[in-house]
């Protein structure tokens, strides 16, 4: 008879390569589930809980953290220790009042801590673009979620202005719109895929080509020390059309 649902339980070795656990010092790991984010690229948050916070020893301890509504994520409380955490998302833990951000490292992801004043919102990749019923335009965002703009035909056409690859700035728990950065040259941006993978820079250039996908073209992006380094456009991630809106890792 074959087996019925998604498995209970998750080897540490064929995990995937973001997570920052060791791989040799146990054989078990926590096992994800569906969610928001993709399982390749998202946290389960029993592991954020145990392996990077250190708030528990046991995945038992960590699953009591959180079932007690100890944790937050955007702004809710998530009880379920299988959530998946991803890109952008920001972690909080309600009694020590800390919040911290997960990015792109060279080693995966990471959680960063951040001010009160930066947890209150939220950075967004536009994935894709449609026009819905009442004549909305809605952006399908990176994390699952969308976002419905109104389409004003007086003026530049909201659908034109909001390209594939933008970057929305939302508040955390009102959702309201508090800023739009473009993907263009001159624009801060941090790489979140390829070898790359965690440096952030200035966008140089953008080699477009014909007959080419938008999302493979490749990319220029200059570093703080004057080092530039070439990705393709799928993996940039605009934090500010001059300079970043959020903090990033000194070693980026």
């Amino acid at each position: 008879m074959g087996r019925k649902g998604e498995r209970g339980h998750l080897k540490r070795k064929p995990a995937p390569k973001l997570w920052p656990i060791h791989r040799k010092e146990a054989v078990w790991t926590v096992v994800s589930k569906s969610g928001p984010h993709s399982r390749s690229g998202s946290l389960p948050l029993a592991l954020i809980v145990r392996d990077m916070l250190g708030l528990a020893k046991t995945g038992k301890e960590s699953k009591n953290i959180i079932s007690q509504g100890k944790i937050m994520v955007d702004g809710k409380v998530r009880r379920d220790e299988h959530f998946l955490v991803g890109l952008m998302d920001v972690v909080s833990i309600v009694d020590a009042k800390k919040s911290y951000r997960v990015l792109p490292s060279k080693k995966g992801l990471i959680l960063l801590p951040i001010e009160s004043d930066e947890a209150v919102f939220k950075l967004y990749r536009i994935e894709d673009k449609t026009i819905v019923k009442g004549g909305k335009l809605q952006l399908d965002l990176h994390d699952g979620t969308c976002f419905l703009i109104g389409v004003d035909n007086s003026q530049v056409s909201q659908e034109d202005a909001y390209q594939t690859l933008d970057v929305l700035q939302l508040s955390v728990l009102e959702r309201e719109l508090l800023g739009h950065m473009k993907l263009t040259v001159g624009a801060n941006a941090i790489v979140i895929g390829g070898k790359n993978m965690g440096k952030v820079g200035k966008v140089t250039t953008i080699e477009r080509k014909p007959n080419q996908k938008r999302r493979d073209t490749i990319v220029t992006i200059e570093d703080k020390n004057g080092s530039q380094f070439q990705t393709i456009l799928n993996f940039v991630f605009i934090l500010g059309e001059k300079a970043s809106s959020i903090s990033v890792p000194e070693a980026a």
